[in-house]
C-alpha cells in the first residue's frame, strides 16, 4: 500500500513555533520507527517533516519527505496527500482536541484511516467519560472529580475534603505526557496545582484522583474496533512533582515482567472492548498496586513505548495494526525476545556534523535535534538485550558514546 504517516510534533504541527526538545525525542522515535515497519511490510510511505528537521537530513526510512514551513501547510499537505495514497496514519496528541481533529480531516477525504475512530477518541480523551465508563463497567480505576478550571478554588478543596484523603493527583482533563501533572499533598498546594494546569493545558476542567501508590506501567493493545489483543506490559519511568516542578515522562522498558501482568493484560483488554470504535494500535495506562492494576487512562494512538517494543517484538507490529484495521485480524502469536530499555537523554546542542555522525548510532531512535532557538537537545536511546541487565548496559554505552561525540564536537 501507499501510506501517509503524520507525526504532529516532528511533522509541522510545532512549525510557528519552537519546537520542546524532550517532545520531539519522543515523536520523531515513534515516527521513525513505525516509518520502518511500514516499510518492512513492503508499504510506500510519505511523511510530512517540519522543513526545520528535513533541511538537517534525519534518519528515517520514508520513500518522500514532504517538508512542512507553517501549520497551514501542514493541514493542507495532509488533506490533499490523503487523497492520493491508500492510507493515513495519524500519531499527535489528544490534547486540545489535536488527535481527533487530525483524524475527522483524514475520514473526510475519505482515505482509509489507520487510526481509532474520531468519535471514539473523543470519549477516551475526555477523561470524565472515561472514568464514568470504567466505573461503570466494574473496572477499577481511581476516585475521580472534575472540575473547571475557572472555578473558585474554595469550591476544589470544599469538594476535596469530603471525598478524599492526601497525597492527591491533579491533571488536565485532556491532558497527555505528564503535561500540566502535579501530586498535591496538602490543601496550601492546590492553588499552585491549577495554576500549572491553566499554564500547560488549554482546556477547560481538570480532574483531582486519589493517589494510587504502585508502579507505573502501560499495556500495548491492537484491536480490530471490537476484539482486543494485548502484546505487551511495559513499565513507565514517569517522575510526577509537587505544583512548583515539572512532571515528566523519561521512558521504559519492554516488557516489564510482574506478578499482575496477566491481569494487566485482561483488563487492558477489556477496557479497549469497552469503547466502539477504537481499533489498531493502543496504550492503557496503569498502576500497578499491591493486590490489582488501576486503570489511569487510555491512549488512542500509538505511544512512546512503541520504540522500545518493535525492537523486541518477533513480529512486525505496524503490519499486525494494519491487519487488525483493515482486515479484523488480530496476530496469532505475539513473541518478545530479550528486553529494550529506552529513556531520554538530555544533551548539549550539537553541530550539524555532529549530529549526522551520532544519528548513525544504532541505539539512538532519536538524535539530538540541533534547533536554532533551542540551547539544548535531546535525544531518544534504546538498548536492545537478552537480559534487562544486558539492555541497560548497552543503553549506558550508547548514552556515553552519544555524550562522548557531542562534547568532542567532531
Amino acid at each position: 500500500m501507499k501510506l501517509l504517516v503524520y507525526e504532529h510534533v516532528s511533522g509541522g504541527g510545532y512549525s510557528e513555533q519552537p519546537i520542546p526538545p524532550n517532545v520531539l525525542s519522543e515523536g520523531f522515535a515513534m515516527l521513525r520507527s513505525i516509518v520502518s515497519d511500514f516499510k518492512s511490510a513492503g508499504n510506500e510511505v510519505t511523511v510530512l517533516l517540519d522543513a526545520r528537521l528535513s533541511k538537517l537530513n534525519p534518519p528515517i526510512d520514508a520513500d518522500c519527505t514532504i517538508p512542512v514551513f507553517c501549520l497551514q501547510e501542514a493541514e493542507n499537505f495532509l488533506t490533499n496527500a490523503a487523497k492520493i495514497n491508500d492510507a493515513v496514519y495519524v500519531i499527535a496528541p489528544e490534547t486540545g482536541q489535536t488527535l481527533q481533529s487530525l483524524v475527522e480531516f483524514v475520514e473526510r477525504t475519505g482515505t482509509v484511516s489507520l487510526n481509532c475512530d474520531a468519535r471514539a477518541i473523543q470519549k477516551v480523551a475526555d477523561k470524565a467519560t472515561l472514568y464514568e465508563t470504567l466505573k461503570k463497567n466494574g473496572l477499577p480505576t481511581p476516585n475521580t472529580v472534575a472540575f473547571n478550571v475557572d472555578g473558585g478554588l474554595a469550591e476544589v478543596k470544599q469538594i476535596i475534603s469530603g471525598k478524599f484523603n492526601y497525597p492527591l493527583v491533579f491533571k488536565p482533563m485532556d491532558g497527555v505526557n505528564c503535561g500540566g501533572l502535579s501530586i498535591v499533598k496538602e490543601n496550601a498546594q492546590i492553588e499552585a496545582a491549577v495554576a500549572k494546569i491553566k499554564a500547560e493545558s488549554s482546556g477547560k476542567h481538570f480532574i483531582v484522583q486519589e493517589f494510587i501508590s504502585g508502579e507505573a506501567a502501560s499495556v500495548s493493545v491492537l484491536c480490530t474496533g471490537g476484539k482486543a489483543l494485548a502484546i505487551s506490559l511495559n513499565k513507565q519511568n514517569v517522575k510526577v512533582a509537587a505544583p512548583e516542578a515539572v512532571s515528566s515522562y523519561e521512558g521504559g522498558i519492554v516488557p516489564m515482567n510482574h506478578p499482575l501482568g496477566q491481569e494487566a493484560y485482561r483488563m487492558s483488554e477489556m477496557v479497549v472492548e469497552s469503547f466502539p470504535g477504537l481499533k489498531g494500535y493502543l496504550g492503557v495506562d496503569l498502576v500497578l498496586a499491591n493486590d490489582k492494576p488501576f486503570v489511569v487512562d487510555v491512549n488512542p494512538r500509538l505511544t512512546t513505548s512503541y520504540a522500545g517494543l518493535c525492537r523486541a517484538a518477533n513480529f512486525n507490529i505496524a503490519e499486525a495494526m494494519v491487519k487488525a484495521v483493515l482486515k479484523d485480524k488480530l496476530p496469532t502469536k505475539k513473541e518478545i525476545s530479550g528486553f529494550v530499555y529506552f529513556s531520554k537523554v538530555e544533551t548539549p546542542k550539537p553541530a550539524i556534523s555532529v549530529f549526522q555522525k551520532v544519528a548513525q548510532i544504532r541505539e539512538v531512535v532519536s538524535p539530538p535535534f540541533p534547533l536554532h532557538n533551542n540551547v539544548k537537545a535531546c535525544s531518544l536511546v534504546a538498548g536492545h538485550g537478552n537480559s534487562l541487565d544486558n539492555a541497560r548496559l548497552r543503553f549506558e554505552e550508547a548514552k556515553k558514546h552519544l555524550l562522548t561525540i557531542i562534547s568532542r564536537g567532531k
